[in-house]
């Protein structure tokens, strides 16, 4: 790559930041999403620096009110609530940023695969990407969350673990979530296939692999980076949703949805028990959606440089 090309590739990019930076509620929700992301991966420092813990159990400390030790008081089992959402922040975050990131994986090579293949290949992966499209998403979320993973020949030490149901759950998001990616990456392959620079390497000899790798996907990445952001917002819900009716996120981890299942029987005694951990969903979902709102405006080269 000459020096003028990477210039220019410079150049865009700066163009790009400058316009996300003179959006306010972009750099609101950054700033909101990287401060949650911070705070909840701190969770053992706070413990440390409090004397809680938001795992282990302490009966005498039930339903404790707010105090200089318990800042936002204690659940049914002793739990420190701070701790409790701090943790169950890090399974809800981490879940959301995974999923999105698998689903746009496999989006983009489906859909940069459709796109330069064409003919038969392009039709075949566009049905199939249909038929995903058409499945009822959370009706199926529940019924594959609810699968006995003895069945599929997992271990028992596995299924009781936490990790089971985390894995389970990232796994299922990626699956059924990576038809709007897959869409978007074969509509701007099959643009950038016709240019004058894809249309040269192939004539140099190149293959689909490096043309692809090379000289369609590094432009074609504006519009993955914007559904993939948009998207981690939606695998939050989606976790949270199953997490709310049972089959997500089991004992000993929690998450944001799980702490809402069991708050939802214990609303009249500590209401704001169920506030917390809905509250930061919501914080956390509008946030990831401004920036990806800012991102789509920033990315879009008919925007005007405010």
């Amino acid at each position: 790559m000459s020096a003028a090309v990477q210039e220019r590739a410079v150049s865009v990019w700066r163009l790009r930041w400058r316009r996300l930076a003179q959006d306010p509620a972009a750099l609101a929700g950054l700033a909101v999403l990287l401060a949650l992301i911070a705070i909840c991966y701190a969770a053992p420092l706070v413990e440390r620096a409090m004397g809680v813990s938001g795992i282990d159990s302490d009966l005498f400390s039930r339903f404790t009110p707010r105090d200089d030790t318990h800042w936002l008081g204690a659940d049914d089992a002793g739990r420190d609530e701070l701790a409790r959402l701090l943790w169950g922040g890090q399974i809800s975050l981490s879940i959301g940023l995974l999923g999105a990131l698998g689903s746009s994986v496999i989006g983009t090579i489906i859909g940069s695969i459709a796109g330069y293949a064409r003919g038969k290949t392009d039709m075949v992966l566009m049905r199939i990407t249909d038929g995903f499209i058409s499945l009822p998403v959370l009706p199926l979320l529940i019924i594959l969350a609810a699968l006995d993973l003895s069945k599929l020949g997992f271990s028992q030490d596995f299924i009781r673990s936490g990790a089971a149901g985390y894995w389970r759950i990232v796994l299922i998001v990626t699956v059924l979530g990576w038809t709007g990616v897959a869409r978007l990456v074969r509509a701007s392959t099959l643009a950038l296939a016709e240019r004058e620079f894809v249309l040269a390497a192939r004539a140099q000899g190149a293959s689909a692999f490096w043309i692809l790798t090379v000289h369609i996907l590094p432009n074609a990445v504006s519009p993955v980076i914007v559904a993939t952001t948009l998207a981690m917002g939606r695998v939050i819900l989606a976790e949270s949703a199953l997490s709310f009716l049972g089959v997500g996120i089991q004992p000993p981890q929690t998450s944001w949805g799980s702490m809402l299942t069991n708050a939802q029987e214990l609303i009249g005694n500590a209401p704001e028990l169920a506030v917390y951990p809905g509250l930061l969903i919501l914080i956390s979902v509008i946030a990831i959606n401004f920036l990806g709102d800012g991102l789509q405006a920033a990315f879009d080269p008919r925007s005007d440089s405010r």
